[in-house]
């Protein structure tokens, strides 16, 4: 489906135009044309391919779809793949895929499997004639840009997500809600692999640009594409403390639990001894022998009962000083 197909000229827009126009202006050498498409057919990309001249593995790519976040280079033009990444009500991350082809004078976008518009960034670029001078390149950037921006509230949002189950794993709570947090702790964990495997490669696609031997269609562009890497490198390098930090988190509620068990443990113990003095003194007595010298006093019985208190007691203030019971 075609969203926009617009010229540019001297870094203004000159028109909204036709798709069968957009040769025209592609051959003026101080224009450029910007088509945004969004889950495009085999007839839409087969007409782009002819208007613009694009490359047959690059447009393949676009039909097979689920490429890793790269950028190729193709004579003078560059394609560049993108990783969109939003957040669901339930809070799972959905990814979907923005294919960019760059040239000379032209810019075609192709979303797929992605709800996020771009009308912000073609207003920001409208807005600064200066820089849309450059042309292609900076439409580039400003997408790349805008994505990549994207991507903190997502990783703010987890973030807050796990201080929040940091604080339930000090909490005094079961063996289910100690298995219901470890299991949160996996899923969140899950979803910063995720988003790593969406940042990560684009990390290293986006050096290409920033330094060395610069494709033709994006020089001149340098110091906003480094712009662009730092923000890349800054997430990866949280995601990894993250993920980490999660790790990390997981041990210590397992801790948790083997500490709450030993608690359980010390205390079952401590009434076992309590129960076992006197239960060893009452079998002593209970025995059926004839010459048990102490069956014959008067205050046997009684005394037979003071001392399993008493030894009862010291037991138990031995065992609440030392924090048992």
């Amino acid at each position: 489906m075609l969203i926009n197909c617009a010229a540019y000229q001297d870094g203004r827009k000159l028109a909204d135009i036709e798709i069968d126009d957009i040769s025209l202006y592609v051959a003026q050498p101080e224009c450029f044309v910007w088509v945004a498409l969004k889950d495009p057919g085999p007839g839409e990309l087969a007409v782009m391919q002819h208007e613009f001249g694009l490359h047959e593995l690059a447009v393949e790519d676009v039909r097979n779809g689920r490429q890793r976040p790269k950028i190729d280079e193709y004579g003078d033009s560059l394609f560049v793949v993108l990783h969109t990444v939003e957040m669901d009500e339930e809070g799972e991350l959905v990814a979907g895929e923005v294919d960019v082809f760059v040239g000379p004078n032209y810019v075609l976008t192709v979303r797929n499997g992605t709800r996020q518009g771009f009308r912000e960034v073609r207003a920001r670029c409208e807005r600064e004639p200066e820089l849309l001078k450059q042309g292609s390149a900076f439409v580039l950037y400003a997408l790349a840009d805008h994505i990549v921006d994207r991507y903190f509230p997502i990783l703010e949002a987890l973030g807050t997500e796990f201080e929040e189950l940091e604080d339930r794993i000090f909490e005094r709570h079961n063996v289910a809600a100690s298995r219901a947090i470890i299991e949160d702790l996996y899923s969140l964990k899950r979803r910063f692999v995720l988003l790593q495997h969406h940042v990560s490669p684009l990390l290293e696609a986006i050096g290409k640009l920033t330094g060395g031997r610069i494709p033709q269609a994006c020089v001149g562009m340098s110091a906003y594409f480094r712009d662009v890497y730092d923000h890349l490198e800054r997430i990866v390098k949280t995601i990894d403390g993250r993920r980490e930090m999660v790790v990390t988190a997981v041990q210590v509620n397992l801790g948790m639990i083997s500490l709450a068990e030993s608690e359980v443990t010390k205390r079952l113990g401590s009434f076992a001894a309590l129960f076992a003095v006197p239960t060893m003194i009452a079998g002593i007595y209970g025995m059926n022998f004839q010459h048990i010298p102490e069956l014959a006093y008067q205050y046997g019985y009684p005394i037979c009962l003071g001392v399993m208190l008493v030894v009862d007691l010291l037991l138990y203030w031995r065992f609440r000083r030392s924090g048992w019971l």
